[in-house]
């Protein structure tokens, strides 16, 4: 579910000057695009997107300069509507007046910042994707392995905290236990991380809880990294036909992005960190073109032909 940002969380967090509306700081912004109203300024507001961010620029302001009194009193009435989240002025430029009194009289934060209108927007949108992404929390183990995001999941004891602890004495790294926050990038990438309260902390059963940092290192955890394959523990079962070959990509959805899905199943005498391990090398064969499973069964079809042939 995608989230809310206040105004008051730019200031924050850019370290932004409140010149007018401090009232409406905590007013919402709910959508990441920012807008150059020049066309407003200009007199046409047809299509004002003002449920955006306004960000007003040297262009903006400078023309914004060249009207007459009234007529910026006018065009800075038409800016701040009610759906305006706030008005942000760059590169720590003067405003003016007109502009001030229309955004305190509507309650719509006026904030200035020194930073140049081209690197703010940039920064701006960045911030703003990363806070607005639609987010999950999934209970699981998340672990960097040769630069794959492997997310471990599975029903509660059935290994996956164990698993990892193994994976990071191999030399991998973990990113988050039981619990995974993710969130969905514009590009419908998945990238996850830990709860702040449970960061580089590991729960082995009858151990109890271990931080990886102080025991292997600093080079043993990571903070941030994008899901790239699902790897589901299950308790083996007879009846089940598991998949011997690898022909058939499993799939799994979290958000709105499928992901490639391993299904493993657990029975005493399974080193599930090898087998982990490899399901991460082998995604990252046939991502560099190479399908053991296909060279395997185009072999197996030549072999079969070449011996039809050989009767006929």
């Amino acid at each position: 579910m995608a989230k809310k940002v206040k105004a008051a969380d730019l200031v924050k967090h850019f370290g932004l000057e409140v010149l007018a509306g401090e009232d409406g700081l905590k007013r919402p912004i709910a959508v990441a695009d920012l807008h150059r109203p020049g066309l407003v300024l200009a007199g046409y507001s047809n299509y004002y997107a003002k449920e955006r961010v306004q960000l007003l620029g040297m262009t903006e302001l400078s023309f914004f300069e060249t009207l007459s009194e009234s007529m910026r009193r006018e065009r800075a009435e038409v800016l701040c509507q009610e759906e305006t989240p706030c008005l942000l002025v760059t590169r720590g430029l003067d405003v003016p007046q007109e502009l001030i009194e229309a955004a305190e009289k509507h309650g719509i934060p006026l904030l200035r910042g020194t930073m140049t209108t081209t690197m703010f927007a940039s920064r701006l949108t960045g911030y703003l994707e990363n806070r607005l992404a639609p987010s999950t929390t999934i209970h699981g183990v998340l672990v960097d392995i040769y630069g794959v995001g492997m997310l471990i999941t599975g029903t509660s004891g059935i290994g996956k905290s164990e698993t990892a602890l193994e994976l990071v004495k191999r030399g991998h790294r973990l990113v988050a236990d039981d619990a995974v926050e993710i969130r969905q990038t514009a590009d419908n990438e998945l990238h996850g991380n830990a709860p702040d309260l449970i960061r580089h902390l590991l729960e082995i059963r009858g151990l109890g809880i271990i931080n990886v940092m102080t025991l292997f290192g600093a080079g043993a955890v990571r903070n941030f990294k994008k899901i790239s394959v699902v790897a589901r523990l299950e308790n083996w079962q007879q009846d089940k036909q598991y998949d011997r070959l690898g022909l058939d990509e499993e799939k799994t959805r979290i958000i709105d992005t499928d992901l490639p899905l391993v299904t493993i199943p657990v029975r005493p005498g399974r080193n599930l960190a090898v087998i982990i391990e490899v399901a991460a090398m082998n995604y990252r064969l046939k991502r560099m073109g190479y399908n053991a499973a296909q060279q395997f069964t185009n072999r197996l079809t030549e072999t079969i032909a070449e011996d039809f042939d050989e009767v006929e």
